[in-house]
């Protein structure tokens, strides 16, 4: 990975912080997205003491406002000419229906329209890239999700598992557009499940809420070391330079339900958030 650039989205902690450590120990240019400057602060540098590397870089971005990501996406651009991987790795779990700054459902908004956003901004670089590659993070929750194209924000009958299994099934189903409209380019996408992975996604910074339970089930997770290795496998490895449009769990390819393979599902999805994002 010498010499190769990675942007890290949610880098300040769990699967992001363990995945931006060990690329940096690998030689890459990591550049970790944050959307508080003072947790990213203290995130660079611990991934840096822990890497031994300095080549590392904080960039402040909220995934939930689309005005901060275009101005991250203009930031990096003004600042590299070419982007090798990028890791859409933050998200969120919500107990309740709250919005997101432009009023979308926070799950859908963050884990998948934030994503596609910045990964339509950055697609220039990613193309000069000598093989570039776009990894989202999903999660094994997608198979009980659905895209619910008449209520995609959920306003009726509103539930924590709903939004993020649809938030979820959202990130495989554009990774699938996504490669289609990739072919005959440098560029691929992929998604994964890290597995069960204990990170305090779930907990309330204000409330606390769920830190008891964080507490109670994480000797039975992986650790977020544990949980980044089919990112890391994704952004890394040579024999899947080729590769394209797959779900991968423990670095090997997954047959996906048959929603997740529902390319109307995926068209839809895709003209709808290119309208939500104004592309």
């Amino acid at each position: 990975m010498r010499d190769k650039i990675v942007m890290v989205t949610g880098a300040n902690s769990g699967m992001g912080l363990a995945t931006s450590t060990e690329l940096a120990r690998r030689g890459a240019r990591v550049i970790m997205v944050c959307r508080s400057e003072e947790r990213g602060k203290i995130a660079i540098e611990e991934a840096m003491r822990q890497s031994g590397s300095q080549n590392m870089e904080l960039l402040i971005g909220d995934l939930g406002d689309l005005d901060s990501i275009r101005r991250l996406a203009a930031e990096y651009k003004s600042r590299y000419q070419v982007l090798d991987v990028l890791i859409n790795n933050a998200g969120v779990v919500s107990l309740k229906r709250k919005l997101t700054k432009h009023g979308f459902e926070m799950q859908l908004g963050i884990n998948h329209l934030g994503h596609f956003l910045l990964t339509k901004l950055l697609l220039d670089r990613l193309m000069l890239a000598d093989q570039g590659r776009i990894v989202n993070v999903s999660s094994g929750a997608y198979k009980v999700g659905k895209i619910h194209v008449n209520d995609p924000t959920l306003k009726k009958r509103y539930n924590i598992a709903k939004g993020y299994a649809q938030s979820k099934l959202a990130n495989i189903l554009f990774t699938k557009q996504m490669a289609v409209k990739l072919i005959g380019t440098r560029v691929t996408a992929n998604c994964l499940h890290p597995g069960a992975v204990v990170t305090n996604l779930g907990v309330d910074r204000n409330t606390g809420f769920g830190k008891r339970v964080y507490t109670l089930l994480r000797p039975f997770f992986l650790s977020p070391e544990q949980g980044s290795q089919s990112a890391l496998y994704l952004a890394t490895a040579p024999e899947i330079s080729e590769v394209s449009g797959e779900y991968f769990y423990r670095q090997k390819i997954q047959t996906l339900t048959p929603r997740a393979n529902n390319m109307e599902d995926a068209q839809w999805l895709w003209d709808w958030s290119e309208k939500q994002v104004g592309l």
